[in-house]
């Protein structure tokens, strides 16, 4: 499979240890780095799978990692008078100040909307917004780790291929973001989990994981859940939703 997709619109490394200590409810001043290794290199594997562009990042901060762990692995050196920093105290470090940037980005992102529904003349702003809200409904945007977790899920459901089959079906990306696009025209949303039921075997799931990818990119659709790590569901992007930011992650690990 050769056909590759841009991760401009997703999130990086940082983003990933990021989710996993919000899946997890870990708390971020103790980190155990090795729970927190194995399933950062489990997601790094499948994202090599599919030929996701940009994984070098990736690949850096999991040698990061590894080698925190290794650090935290040896004994303590008996000729030290002063105790030894804690490996992870400069992964920490990173992380807060990488996700204060995020919580500045977001609340300017937020105050940038809100400037929109401002309006030049005098009107009644209350009763509009009001009434824009009420056609509105609110979802918390998906990020590709959360479509990572639930490929993960599909995948471990279904054969290589059917073994009744005479001859392999192929199936293209192309193909599958308009059959998508089809489905969204005969309803306003879906959840992913049905696109991954319907198909044949982990050829069709990772294409249909890519072609949803690839409307991501075109803005065509956005992934949303109602809540942190629930259903993700397929939404055509218009403006008749509202979609947030997940809560970001308190130091003791929880949202």
């Amino acid at each position: 499979m050769t056909y590759k997709i841009q991760l401009e619109k997703f999130e990086g490394p940082l983003d990933l240890l990021l989710y996993l200590i919000k899946k997890d409810e870990i708390d971020i001043y103790d980190i155990p780095i090795a729970q927190v290794t194995e399933q950062y290199i489990q997601y790094i594997e499948l994202m090599k799978v599919l030929d996701l562009d940009g994984i070098g990042d990736f690949l850096v901060m999991a040698a990061t990692l590894l080698q925190i762990k290794s650090r935290m692995l040896l004994p303590p050196d008996p000729s030290e008078v002063e105790p030894q920093e804690d490996p992870r105290t400069e992964l920490v470090r990173r992380l807060e100040e990488y996700q204060r940037i995020k919580e500045a980005a977001e609340e300017l992102r937020v105050r940038a909307e809100q400037r929109q529904d401002l309006f030049p003349r005098r009107l009644d702003v209350e009763a509009i917004a009001g009434l824009k809200d009420e056609a509105r409904e609110v979802y918390f945007e998906a990020n590709l780790f959360d479509l990572i977790t639930a490929l993960t899920a599909a995948m471990a459901d279904k054969p290589e291929h059917a073994s009744y089959e005479v001859a392999r079906e192929e199936y293209t990306v192309e193909e599958k973001v308009h059959a998508i696009l089809h489905l969204l025209v005969e309803r306003p949303n879906m959840r992913l989990q049905e696109l991954f039921e319907s198909a044949h075997d982990k050829l069709e799931v990772i294409v249909t994981f890519m072609a949803v990818l690839e409307l991501c990119k075109m803005k065509e659709v956005v992934v949303v859940q109602k809540r942190l790590f629930a259903d993700i569901e397929l939404v055509r992007n218009s403006e008749n939703i509202i979609v947030q930011q997940h809560p970001t992650v308190e130091p003791d690990g929880r949202t």
